[in-house]
């Protein structure tokens, strides 16, 4: 593809990007395109500072590879830089979606299939207004660098997305339900789950009270346990915040119990779905990384950068929304692993406490809110009506050490809408979930 120089580092990564957007609102078409693009990003590393270069002229890399040469030192010594000495030389070759690439599939059948769902959003008179999305990605990316990493692998996602409004006399509620998959036949066959997922939003509507607020046992599905891993705690785990933060540092010290001994939350970019980034922006091979092993701060997320910062190892989080921006420390999925209970066993010690199934939105750092969509009551051990919550909140470490209950089985999730924010780079695909969580108390209201 290129022409490396000897005493420089340098890579370039190249994506191939293929997408569908198909929307409608209240059953009238708003949106629908295919674009195709393709895009490099490259860089130079003299050690001392780094030179990039973002370009749509990929047919010219060589060119614009050759500029930043020009504008870098050249360094003899460069292959002893503690930063580049860390860069791995990975060559392979990953398609996992050969005969099945969403770019094959006729854009009229993608269609057809959001046209054949939507009605099924209006089947209750409840429902006000219904937007139904279909979208998928295949990206096609290629990385090489100066000390002869070459890697070529395909990314692919593709779903369904529905929103919808309802109202009844003076109540109203906004629901959601998604589907994602890699694949176009995943999306086939969902009606029966559609018709659930608007039975159980109308009964929330039409029955749902509001909870008693205070400090209560709450069970996290995987939904919620996976946005309260990845808000919570995840973004804490990505190390460049503690570049310039003495103490953090001093927070953040490896081998401190931060956690219950029951908790474990991993980090794998290898997980196929919307977080599936088998090698990061800098070559680095996935690998499973914890963060916290049996309540034990085990580990961080790097890049090569933050990794010589540090005096660590990689592991495989270097991320870039797309080759506009240089790669940053990001998630890929990260996950709670599972226990040994039930649901259940999970449920039967609580008396009194709330069951939150699928939330709205998460954020934080130190501390954490999370507002639930769908949520229930849980009184002595079983699940009962349908409650109200604004949001649940807690202070994060303390409710690490309060998880005192896990299931066994364990859900990764994967998304076609949204994506995590970081700096300017939003959306960035990732993925998240574990098993259902108990905390033993949790601030609702």
């Amino acid at each position: 593809m290129v022409q490396f120089r000897n005493g420089f580092y340098a890579d370039v990564r190249v994506e191939d990007r293929f997408c569908t957007v198909i929307s409608y609102k209240d059953g009238a078409l708003e949106e629908m395109k295919n674009p195709v693009e393709r895009q490099a990003f490259l860089r130079v590393y003299d050690g001392k500072l780094w030179y990039y270069a973002s370009t749509t002229d990929v047919a010219h890399l060589q060119k614009t590879l050759d500029g930043l040469y020009a504008a870098a030192t050249e360094n003899p010594r460069i292959l002893e830089d503690p930063i580049v000495r860390r860069f791995e030389r990975n060559r392979d070759t990953l398609d996992s979606f050969g005969g099945c690439s969403v770019r094959d599939v006729p854009l009229r059948d993608k269609q057809a299939l959001l046209l054949a769902y939507l009605p099924l959003l209006n089947e209750d008179a409840c429902v006000k207004l219904a937007q139904g999305m279909y979208l998928d990605r295949n990206s096609q990316f290629c990385f090489q660098s100066s000390l002869g990493a070459d890697i070529r692998y395909v990314y692919q996602t593709c779903g369904l997305a529905f929103s919808f409004s309802m109202a009844e006399g003076e109540k109203k509620f906004s629901g959601h339900w998604s589907k994602a998959g890699t694949r176009f036949d995943e999306l086939q066959g969902l009606e029966e789950a559609i018709r659930a997922a608007l039975r159980e939003h109308a009964g929330f509507l039409r029955d749902s009270v509001q909870a008693e607020t205070g400090k209560f046992p709450v069970v996290l599905s995987p939904e919620a346990a996976g946005v309260f891993a990845h808000e919570s705690f995840g973004h804490k785990s990505e190390s460049d915040f503690m570049l310039s933060d003495e103490s953090m540092k001093a927070e953040w010290q490896l081998g401190k119990t931060v956690g219950s001994p029951i908790l474990s939350i991993a980090e794998y970019g290898g997980v196929p779905g919307s977080g599936f980034v088998p090698y990061d922006d800098e070559g680095t091979k996935a690998r499973k990384n914890y963060l916290i092993k049996n309540g034990v701060l085990a580990g961080r997320l790097h890049s090569a950068q933050t990794a010589a910062a540090l005096d660590e190892g990689l592991t495989g989080n270097a991320r870039a929304k797309d080759c506009s921006f240089e790669p940053i420390v990001r998630m890929t999925t990260t996950y709670i692993e599972g226990g040994e209970l039930d649901f259940d066993q999970l449920l039967a010690p609580i008396e009194k406490g709330y069951y939150i199934k699928t939330i709205h939105h998460g954020s934080g750092m130190s501390t954490f809110t999370i507002a639930p969509c769908l949520a229930y009551e849980i009184v002595n051990g079983k699940l009962g009506r349908p409650v109200q919550i604004s949001v649940i909140s807690g202070n994060v470490f303390e409710t690490l050490g309060l998880i005192d209950g896990l299931t066994k089985d364990v859900e990764l999730l994967s998304f076609v809408t949204g994506g995590c924010g970081k700096m300017e780079q939003y959306p960035l695909p990732v993925g998240f979930g574990g098993p259902c969580v108990r905390v033993s108390a949790m601030n609702v209201q």
